[in-house]
């Protein structure tokens, strides 16, 4: 089919005609209306002042004043003496002039853009006096007459607000003389803008901080119609600091340029995607709990593509993220509903040892500072969360290497510990009197020395895959995610003996970020470069750790307990030494006045013997794995806490003011010691378990034994050993445990019942 030549095409004379009277009939009617509402301008913008004056006061409790009002041009609006002030509060803003010109064509399509904005001597006045704040009407909920069952489409919202805050930056600003102060009872804060000027895209500004402290700058293209926006704010001659922040929060954060990028904002579908940059340079952050020393870091940035769709937040792979000489792709993605999940992946691709390590910020970990290195190395990491089943979270993490050699150690030999060293342990931080951890200390005792109850005792508390992990044990790591994000609080820990090991023997005993972060890469160095055996750590290990107040090294635990050597140790003492590794200062608060142990502990040494005897590394025992036979030597049992309020008081204090990596202690009721003929003999107390019956109800009984038999359960699967399991091999031992707890359970339930 030919198709036809738009020349050859003719329109009738009367059709052009009707058109051009159906656009000059429009024509005229915009022309009234616009004369109409050029005439009654004036009464409009007396009618929506009055209108905000009205919900200023009824929404948020404001008085809004205005001397004057009027129209200087055809879409210009001149205001003075502009006033705010909350009800019962310090006078919030003062405005002496005040210009603003809107964009006619967006505000006919309904969208309010500024084109232009001139202020001249404002005051934002923000108070914190009495714990009355003059602006806490911004947190004021709006009463919601919406259904409550509406889905809010993140994406729209999105973008909407994005455009809401480019629409009201104007084209062309000219501002002079606004301060900005924030007082509270005990500092305040000020900020002079002296100039600030929007013109040809570019802004530049002037700002006076704290009288004179310093003077900062917002310099850089801004162009909010196009979306193009791309800010520094720098300082003269000195770094940028927020002193209220120091003085509130505790966190100096100081530096030298801040940079901000946005290059696009789009939405399309059902996702809005925002692309932009954040960057610093020489940026030094101090925090307690971060680090001891000052952190510094010379560049950092993130090149960002955020994805927000309608129920999740997320900042794509695509994304970049720059570390001084490294680079790493982030994927982070918080899903909203209908439950919340929780994803994160980070991955930097095979990059220079050497940069990774010149690349760590100043000051975080000093003890690698000056290491040099060879080799590649590469780190993923993929966390997956969903708050449904926080039991079932995903945690990888793991760290490659090719051809990856230590040249030569920084401040830290970290092959020290292969000879005799001395070792100097730290308390508050002040040291203690030091230990030589080699033969020349009559107290250190070398591995084949130390009874193997107590080895085997320690590593299935601390740590049952120890000969077969690498320094880590990724379950106990997902474990202990789940169990954080479950009590909201960081509660269970992770601690392998690898990483107690380093800890003790080249770390402070500082609880920040920045120490765990180092404990984790020496750990890795150490281990996955063969800088030390097996045996030599454990060694170490049990020879410089803590176990009582200034009792270092088990060749003075055994003597300070027991009076004997480490050799001579039998189950039950070692059981008991284990039971304190994790809380080595609440030793003695384990023992009664008689010297025998209390009988909270008794669960705690059948969960441990059950264990250890499951593994062959002891005889099955019904009778408490030794725990009747464990004396304090008569020389300590005064210092024993005779009031078990008091003692179980000490030891909640401990737990709460040190690092929890510890097995939760099972609770167990109270039994009745036996006689001394009973410990010799091994004869039951019948009499007591008749008088128990009489006393306790069967139902009350029953609830007991079964609730100890769930605890049982749930440390068993806690201490599962891991090493060279699949999570398939891993579901089905704890899938054997539970089917076990339900057996027992029910052959509980049947004898109750007969």
């Amino acid at each position: 089919m030919q198709r036809p030549n738009p020349r050859n095409i003719r329109i009738h004379p009367k059709y052009i005609k009707i058109a051009g009277i159906v656009f000059a009939v429009i024509f005229v009617i915009l022309l009234i209306g616009g004369y109409i509402a050029y005439t009654k301008r004036e009464a409009l913008l007396e009618h929506e002042i009055a209108k905000a004056k009205a919900t200023a006061k009824h929404d948020y409790n404001l008085d809004l004043e205005i001397g004057s009002a009027r129209f200087t041009g055809l879409s210009t609006v001149e205001f003075t003496d502009i006033t705010i002030v909350p009800a019962q509060r310090d006078s919030l803003l003062s405005i002496k002039n005040f210009e603003v010109d809107i964009k006619l064509m967006p505000l006919i399509l309904g969208e309010v853009k500024l084109a232009n904005v001139i202020m001249g001597n404002g005051h934002l006045n923000l108070t914190d006096i009495n714990h009355i704040k003059n602006f806490d009407f911004i947190f004021k909920k709006k009463k919601d007459t919406t259904d409550n069952n509406t889905k809010v489409d993140l994406s729209e919202l999105s973008y909407k607000l994005v455009n809401q805050v480019l629409y009201k930056i104007p084209d062309n600003l000219d501002v002079k003389n606004f301060l900005v102060t924030f007082t509270t009872d005990s500092s305040s804060f000020r900020m002079l803008t002296q100039t600030a000027t929007i013109a040809n895209g570019q802004l530049n500004s002037s700002i006076e901080v704290n009288n004179g402290a310093a003077t900062w700058h917002f310099a850089g293209r801004m162009r909010p119609s196009d979306k193009d926006i791309d800010v520094k704010l720098y300082a003269d001659g000195k770094k940028v600091e927020f002193p209220y922040v120091s003085r509130k929060y505790h966190l100096t954060v100081n530096f030298d340029t801040l940079s901000t990028r946005l290059s696009k904002v789009e939405h399309s579908g059902d996702e809005t995607r925002i692309s932009g940059y954040w960057g610093v340079r020489n940026l030094l952050i101090h925090q307690p709990g971060l680090s001891s020393s000052d952190i510094v870091v010379p560049s950092a940035g993130i090149d960002a593509n955020v994805f927000v769709g309608q129920n999740y937040i997320s900042v794509d792979s695509s994304s970049t993220i720059s570390l001084k000489k490294i680079v790493a792709h982030p994927y982070i993605k918080y899903t909203l509903n209908p439950v919340k999940i929780y994803e994160l992946k980070l991955n930097t691709g095979w990059t220079d040892a050497q940069d990774l390590f010149d690349s760590f910020p100043l000051g975080l970990f000093d003890s690698l500072d000056g290491i040099q290195v060879a080799g590649k190395l590469k780190y993923d990491l993929n966390i997956f969360l969903n708050s449904a089943s926080p039991d079932d979270v995903q945690f990888d993490s793991r760290l490659e290497k090719d051809n990856f050699r230590i040249i030569r150690y920084g401040k830290t030999d970290l092959t020290k510990l292969n000879n005799t060293f001395t070792y100097t342990p730290y308390e508050h931080g002040k040291p203690m009197p030091s230990r030589v951890v080699g033969p020349q200390n009559p107290y250190f005792t070398p591995l084949s020395d130390i009874s193997p109850n107590l080895q085997y005792a320690v590593m299935t508390a601390e740590d049952p895959s120890f000969y077969s992990n690498h320094g880590f044990v990724e379950e106990s790591i997902r474990k202990s995610l789940a169990t954080d994000y479950k009590e909201r609080k960081f509660k269970r820990g992770g601690s392998t003996i690898s990483m107690q090991l380093v800890k003790n023997a080249f770390l402070s005993r500082e609880k920040t970020l920045g120490r765990k972060i180092e404990e984790i890469l020496i750990v890795w160095m150490i281990e996955n470069n063969q800088l030390m055996t097996k045996d030599r750590m454990l060694e170490v290990y049990f020879n410089i750790i803590e176990w009582g107040n200034d009792v270092y090294g088990i060749g003075e635990a055994s003597r300070y307990y027991f009076n004997k050597p480490p050799s001579e140790l039998t189950l039950g003492e070692s059981i008991y030494l284990a039971s304190i590794v994790p809380h080595p200062k609440t030793g003695l608060y384990s023992f009664l006045p008689d010297g025998s142990l209390r009988p909270y502990l008794f669960g705690y040494f059948r969960l441990i013997g059950d264990l250890m005897a499951a593994r062959g590394k002891a005889a099955a025992d019904s009778s408490g794995y030794g725990f009747y036979g464990v004396r304090l030597k008569e020389s300590l049992r005064k210092e024993a806490p005779a009031d078990t309020a008091m003692a179980d008081s000490l030891i909640k204090h401990d737990k709460e003011t040190n690092d929890d990596d510890a097995l939760p202690v099972v609770a167990e009721p109270a039994v009745k010691k036996p006689t001394f003929l009973q410990r010799i003999f091994g004869k039951k107390d019948s009499t007591a378990k008749k008088e128990e019956i009489k006393q306790q109800d069967p139902k009350e009984k029953l609830k007991a034994e079964i609730e100890k038999l769930r605890n049982d359960e749930k440390q068993k699967e806690l201490l599962i050993d891991t090493a060279g399991k699949t999570r398939k091999d891993l579901r089905q031992e704890r899938r054997r445990l539970r089917e076990e707890e339900r057996d027992q359970e029910k052959a509980l339930k049947d004898a109750a019942n007969q």
